[in-house]
């Protein structure tokens, strides 16, 4: 029999230093390109074939282990750390395209719109100017480890933006959908909700590097990035699911309004979350050490934290938050808003399970309910002010809610239902959704 084939085969340094100059000559010849433009000039499509060129070169060398390996640990960190600061600037260059037409300008003062352009401007040039740095020490590298750097370069003019703002007309779907005013009101309430979320972090922009990094290791960390980014992304994309290019949309203008600040402010967080993860590759242990401090060195870390808080986490905030008065605006005008009095059956008593059903009701309507027992009010969509205000009141009967007609129909029917405790499975198959809660 023939000997079997090794599962893997060991590659000379030297061998492989051929097959990644071949592999990633058209990313060093963007490089070239790259490396003679002002930061100015590096577009949305130089930023996008970057990243795409970056992501391809940086598989290949995990492909071959190099993040293992002396002589190319420091290339592959190198080409990670491109990569991400590209992705980060595709999002802010998008954003800087489409500003215009997300209609920022009928909520954001005249002053703030000004300083928010300037500040995307301000750090797509720094991230031009970091990714710039990145790309030399990476041909350095090229050279320690006998990989030919060539001089070749792409040829711009496949760079170059094409100027068209034509678009054909947007009528796919264009017809009234069914509930589309209770979308609007759940996308309007949980648009109040994130810019609560988003208040928490604050407005004030912080100077000391210490002082930062500190807030930022509390309130920022990339688990938490991506929860911001995830919560605008998903309001985003439930619009464009039930709302965009409707009827509905065409009549009232305060929606497409309302969506432009959810876009700004996605494409903000967006950047954050990849600067984020570019920072913590240190804290994680990801970088090797010896490449960690030429990366910190190239691309300091101080200096990304002030760009995540105080430019983009900053301006994210304040996209929001100028659009709340929106928000607040469209929820009574596409809420039912109804007053439903129902009484607790025999036997039966208001404990944790079922206020857990009612919030559970709440949140999958997704617009604001308020419950009144005694004289006392409280948010019915909020476990702990919901048995708060039940256990204030032991020996009530009544209780009165307030909200849209939807949740209210539901509450009314999980009250009848003697609020599930004769078994959740004989819920009536209009409260289904809660068997799975």
């Amino acid at each position: 029999m023939p000997p079997e084939s090794p599962l893997e085969e060991i590659v000379a340094e030297s061998t492989f230093a051929g097959k990644l100059q071949a592999q990633g000559a058209v990313f060093v010849q963007l490089a070239n390109v790259l490396d003679a433009l002002p930061a100015e000039a590096w577009s949305k499509r130089f930023f996008y074939r970057l990243g795409s060129e970056a992501d391809a070169l940086e598989s290949f060398l995990d492909d071959y282990g190099a993040k293992y390996n002396r002589a190319f640990t420091l290339t592959r960190e190198l080409v990670a750390s491109i990569r991400w600061i590209a992705q980060a600037g595709i999002s802010l260059r998008h954003f800087e395209g489409r500003f215009d037409s997300y209609g920022l300008a009928a909520s954001l003062s005249p002053s703030d719109s000004t300083q928010l352009r300037a500040s995307l401007a301000r750090v797509c040039a720094a991230l031009a100017e970091g990714n710039r740095s990145l790309l030399r020490q990476l041909r350095a590298e090229y050279g320690r480890a006998g990989v030919v750097w060539a001089n070749a370069r792409l040829p711009e003019h496949l760079f170059a933006d094409s100027g068209s703002r034509q678009r054909l007309p947007r009528n796919v779907d264009h017809e009234d959908l069914q509930d589309e005013n209770q979308r609007i009101a759940e996308i309007a309430s949980k648009y109040i909700a994130a810019c609560s979320m988003l208040g928490e972090l604050g407005q004030r922009a912080i100077e000391d590097p210490d002082e930062r990094r500190r807030k930022l290791s509390t309130a920022c960390r990339e688990e938490q990035a991506r929860v911001y980014e995830a919560t605008v992304h998903n309001l985003q994309s439930a619009y464009d699911t039930y709302i965009k290019n409707t009827v509905i949309e065409s009549r009232d203008a305060r929606l497409p309004r309302l969506r432009g600040h959810l876009s700004g402010a996605l494409h903000l967080l967006e950047a954050v979350t990849f600067l984020t993860h570019f920072v913590e590759r240190h804290d994680q242990g990801v970088r090797d050490e010896s490449a960690d401090k030429v990366i910190g060195v190239l691309v300091p870390r101080s200096q990304v934290q002030d760009i995540i808080l105080n430019e983009l986490l900053r301006w994210a905030n304040r996209l929001m938050q100028s659009g709340r008065p929106m928000a607040e605006e469209l929820l009574p005008t596409y809420i039912t808003l109804q007053e439903l009095q129902v009484e607790l059956p025999k036997n039966v008593r208001l404990h944790a399970r079922p206020a857990a059903l009612i919030v559970n009701i709440v949140a999958h309507h997704g617009t604001p309910v308020e419950m009144r027992v005694e004289g006392h009010r409280c948010n019915a969509g909020s476990i702990l002010e919901l048995l708060v205000a039940v256990g204030s009141h032991p020996e009530a009967r009544v209780y009165v809610f307030r909200g849209d007609i939807h949740p209210l129909r539901d509450i009314g029917l999980l009250f009848e239902s003697a609020l599930g405790e004769d078994g959740i499975e004989n819920l009536p198959a209009a409260l289904a959704y809660l068997r799975n809660g």
